[in-house]
């Protein structure tokens, strides 16, 4: 019997079946960080008791029994794996149960997809997902493979007393499998988790390095996020300010490297949190922060209540409410010192406002703040407004003739530290999706501008046009303060393993490049994206592609208007709605997989599915060769919106960018719905709907379809 830290016990079946019980049991309890409960402790007797006299006519095998076999990228254990006769058995007992239930039939088969995705030595194997209700009268009796083609059988189940006539009945099927590699317990795992899953981990152990890709050196946010700490070990060393900017494509992470450099400085190896040196992650994004709050509430609540600790729901929430921030809310806090009304232009502490701390100053109490989606700070001109009438996010202190954007105020407020402090940008290309977004040229010409004894280190690849439209290299060349470092960029997309060229071919179709065919000619056998003129066909699609708890949703562009005859309802804005839609599972009419709210960019970015419908509307069409842009007056027709003004270039920017988003949400495929309009006409010979004119659509669904979707 063999330690090992991917599981409880590892065990040849000769060893296994001679073994006395209560070894095993004690083995067992050895291993178990912690206390174990009183009912894990009663499973664990009756699965070693099943499985003893399941495996007793094996004993002569070669195979190997492993008792709860972590699952990083789920965060939980399977109860049993069986490596026998070439075959992964995924084993997940329900002891004293009576019923099979929907929920834990995802369960097991959540195990089993996770190990054919993300498991070295178990992608080539036949994997068999078994559901034990040890009280229940039956069992599966048809064996039978998925049907896409990855060799996971579908979901088996069985009582007590029929499993052993079960996994024989599956090794008869499959007499052939080569031996299963020797090595499979410390196979490569290569996971690629969501961001609510790589939250999760972060905060309940404060590392991801379980759940993040470590097999190809490319696609490892390592680099990044020890580059990071590394400056800001020398801001700290040096009592310096710095600002570093992490570029990366849509998926590649940065979301991830922010939380990590976050947990990391905080914790600093420690179970406990740093008193003065801690750091802070914020977005601006309201439904992301939402979202990922009220999941680490909800995990957090779970797992105490099953260590049996008492606490409430509102305790987890206000836990985690610190870990994860608004960007509003910080800024709100810093608002509140300054002399207020703005004299002279000039920003200044108010000392009857605030109290002065030794090293902190008049700065917020961490050193470091990480700012997601730095693009999306606000202009100069919508934070003044804002500001102006009194905010609307809770914020009623009114600040007229606010002098700063809100990238400069951010760099103020961590400047007003007397010893040091970092700022970490993490910055997504192409992906300013509100008015009134700066982009990330306020950031420089802030640092250029104003706060020039700050230390600048950035990515190489913010020089490209789609950060602050190319022009970075001239408004950085008379900056002496600028190091470039290619660790800096995340260049491979995490969110979709299945294709980590998506965010190029996303490009190039955008762009109408050329070579948009060519890139999804590679990346169509391992990512699907397919094409439709019906509703109904693409939800039927979507249907057949999710497994397990695997999530689903329809995405729409907030100026879509044109959706209604479909059946489809746009998801309400506020944060409640978005951690329904993202959270609650396929039971609940609120989740995104029932199909029937969409959800816009504003609500999905920095989030993700595992299957998406994209519902192009007219509002972006492409028509003689290009893109063109359109908005509905709310009544009767589209009106074209013209670059003539820098107003409307900045809003076909953000149109643009707004299916790019979309475009880069799903992880393993999506299906595209293009409506055919409707081309009808009245008996006088107009048409029945000026609003959904077939001409409206079918230029778009001829380019897409000249790139190689397949319609369905």
């Amino acid at each position: 019997m063999k330690k090992n830290p991917r599981c409880l016990l590892d065990c040849d079946i000769s060893t296994f079946v001679h073994k006395d019980k209560e070894t095993i049991f004690g083995l067992l309890c050895e291993e178990y960080h912690g206390d174990a409960l009183t009912t894990t402790r009663d499973a664990w007797l009756k699965e070693i008791e099943i499985m003893q006299s399941v495996l007793l006519p094996y004993e002569v095998s070669d195979g190997h029994v492993i008792f709860e076999y972590d699952i990083p990228r789920l965060g939980k254990r399977i109860d049993v794996v069986l490596l026998l006769n070439g075959i992964v058995f995924c084993l997940e007992f329900k002891v004293g149960e009576t019923r099979i239930i929907e929920n834990d039939i995802d369960q097991v088969l959540d195990y089993a997809l996770d190990l054919k995705n993300f498991h070295k030595l178990s992608c080539d194997c036949i994997i068999a997902p078994i559901l034990i209700a040890t009280r229940y009268k039956g069992c599966s009796t048809k064996i039978q493979e998925s049907l896409y083609d990855d060799r996971i059988i579908n979901p088996l189940v069985s009582g007590e007393a029929e499993l052993a006539d079960l996994i024989s009945l599956v090794i008869n099927s499959f007499p052939n499998e080569p031996a299963i590699d020797k090595n499979w317990i410390i196979s490569p795992y290569a996971p690629t988790p969501t961001i609510i899953e790589a939250a999760r981990t972060l905060y309940e152990s404060h590392s991801v390095e379980d759940i993040t890709r470590h097999e190809a050196d490319e696609a490892t946010t390592d680099k990044t996020i020890s580059y990071i700490l590394d400056v800001i070990k020398k801001s700290k060393t040096n009592g310096e300010k710095s600002i570093c900017f992490v570029t990366g494509v849509p998926g590649a992470g940065k979301t991830l490297v922010g939380l990590d450099v976050a947990v990391k400085q905080t914790y600093q190896d420690s179970d406990e949190p740093s008193l003065d040196e801690g750091a802070v992650y914020l977005s601006g994004n309201g439904p992301l922060v939402a979202v990922l709050n009220e999941a680490l509430a909800k995990d957090n609540f779970e797992k105490c209540k099953a260590r049996g600790e008492s606490k409430k729901i509102t305790d987890s929430r206000r836990e985690v409410s610190k870990f994860i921030q608004i960007i509003h809310r910080y800024r709100d806090n810093m608002l509140a010192k300054i002399k207020n009304p703005v004299e002279n232009g000039v920003l200044e502490i108010d000392p009857e406002k605030a109290i002065k701390i030794q090293a902190a100053g008049y700065g917020e109490v961490e050193h470091v703040a990480i700012f997601d989606e730095a693009q999306r700070s606000w202009t100069h001109k919508r934070l003044a407004d804002y500001l102006k009438r009194g905010g609307t996010y809770g914020n009623k202190l009114k600040v007229p003739n606010f002098p700063m954007s809100e990238a400069s105020f951010l760099i103020w407020s961590l400047d007003q530290r007397e010893d040091w402090a970092t700022i970490v940008c993490l910055v997504g290309g192409g992906q300013e999706i509100n008015t009134g977004e700066a982009g990330i040229s306020e950031w420089i010409e802030s640092l250029n501008e104003t706060f020039t004894h700050w230390k600048v280190y950035i990515s190489p690849k913010l020089t490209e046009a789609e950060y602050a439209e190319g022009k970075v290299n001239e408004l950085l060349k008379k900056n002496n303060n600028v190091t470039y470092s290619v660790d800096l960029h995340l260049g491979v997309s995490l969110r979709s393993y299945r294709a980590e060229k998506l965010s190029a071919f996303v490009h190039s179709l955008l762009d109408v490049n050329d070579n948009a065919a060519s890139i999804y000619a590679d990346i169509k056998d391992k990512y699907p994206i397919v094409l439709t003129r019906d509703m109904e066909k693409a939800k039927r699609w979507l249907h057949s592609k999710v497994r397990g708890t695997e999530r689903t949703g329809v995405l729409i562009t907030k100026e879509s208007a044109r959706y209604k005859p479909l059946g489809i309802h746009v998801l309400p804005s506020d944060d409640a709605n978005a951690i329904h839609w993202f959270l609650e599972d396929k039971s609940d009419t609120r989740s995104s997989n029932y199909l029937e709210d969409a959800a816009t960019e504003i609500q999905v970015q920095g989030l993700e599915l595992d299957y998406a419908c994209l519902l192009w509307d007219a509002d972006m069409r492409y028509e003689n060769g290009s893109w063109h842009f359109y908005r509905f007056n709310g009544q009767t027709k589209w009106r074209e919106i013209e670059a003539t003004t820098e107003n409307n270039q900045e809003r076909i920017k953000y149109m643009l960018n707004a299916y790019r988003v979309l475009l880069t949400r799903a992880r393993s495929g999506m299906v595209i719905c293009i409506p055919e309009g409707n081309p009808h006409k009245t008996t006088s010979g107009f048409w029945e709907d000026s609003t959904r004119l077939p001409k409206f659509y079918e230029g778009t669904y001829q380019y897409l379809k000249s790139l190689g979707l397949e319609e369905i």
